[in-house]
């Protein structure tokens, strides 16, 4: 496979993740940050703002410049509209690849975006169609996309990007601490139901964390996330190692795996801010692992801030 497409699909994988945990986190945080008064929402922004990967210009940031930078910015790859954005113009480079399915849903979402303005619908409607626009890509992808090498890179994309994303979600936990409640970060995964199903009596705040840190059989998990990263990497190189992995990328995704599944510890909430900046860290390198392997001439598409 040319470089070029494979490294169009990765981003395809990773931006349109990026914009539904964007949107996710944007929703879960919305009505609180409304509720504060004006000193304790603008501190909150620039926090959220910081945990997304970015700084503010200045200390007068408040709710609607976060909103701006996070959600409707399409200068900018870590906001949800430039991310889609940002997908799209994969898709275009990858036509000859990417099914018909895929690249309409892609470009009717970002045509959308002028319908879906704040002055139009207002950021909570935004975020609901953002949501139903990105889960209808994925859907398309898997459907649409025959699951051969192009493929493969697509979902590895996706799947790095979903543990970066459910990293900083989980950390916006800290900031929000003292308004925000596990019960709704569960729902801003997408997990209380199967948080409900799985855990059943057993309910509490470190119950929770553990559910979407370590639960294999829940996709939005870090560690399920991680390991379909893993099994992408295996697929593409699939020759038999006898001693250690050729593959940096394969290798940095396996230690963050294998250090959260064996890690014991008796306080998982304390330890939580550590272990969720490891896993960007480990995102970050393996991203750059991929680009060094396999796309040449790769241009610097990482987070903002995200090796610092």
């Amino acid at each position: 496979m040319l470089s070029r497409i494979a490294e169009s699909l990765f981003w395809i994988g990773r931006y349109v993740e990026r914009a539904d945990g964007t949107a996710r986190i944007l929703d879960v945080h919305l009505e609180r940050l409304n509720q504060m008064p004006s000193d304790e929402q603008h501190s909150m922004s620039r926090d959220l703002l910081a945990i997304m990967g970015n700084r503010p210009e200045s200390e007068d940031f408040g709710l609607n410049d976060l909103l701006h930078a996070l959600a409707y910015d399409r200068s900018s790859p870590t906001s949800i509209s430039g991310s889609l954005g940002a997908a799209r113009e994969n898709a275009r480079r990858a036509r000859e690849t990417v099914s018909s399915a895929l690249w309409e849903c892609l470009n009717t979402t970002w045509y959308g975006l002028n319908q879906h303005r704040k002055d139009v619908v207002g950021t909570y409607r935004f975020c609901n169609w953002v949501l139903e626009r990105t889960a209808m890509v994925t859907g398309l992808a898997d459907t649409t996309v025959s699951h051969d090498e192009g493929w493969q890179f697509l979902v590895l994309g996706r799947s790095l990007e979903r543990a970066d994303m459910t990293a900083r979600m989980l950390s916006t936990q800290n900031v929000m601490s003292s308004s925000m409640s596990w019960v709704n970060m569960l729902r801003c995964a997408g997990a209380y139901e199967s948080f409900l199903r799985t855990r059943q009596a057993a309910f509490g705040d470190d119950h929770a964390a553990e559910f979407l840190l370590l639960d294999r059989l829940f996709p939005r998990s870090i560690v399920y996330a991680l390991s379909d990263a893993e099994s992408c990497l295996a697929s593409l190189e699939p020759s038999y190692q006898r001693v250690g992995f050729g593959n940096d990328a394969r290798r940095v995704v396996g230690q963050a795996r294998t250090f959260l599944e064996f890690h014991q510890t008796d306080d998982l909430l304390s330890e939580l801010p550590e272990h969720m900046e490891r896993v960007q860290k480990a995102t970050a390198q393996a991203s750059d692992a991929i680009s060094r392997k396999y796309f040449s001439q790769a241009e610097d598409l990482s987070w903002v801030g995200e090796l610092s």
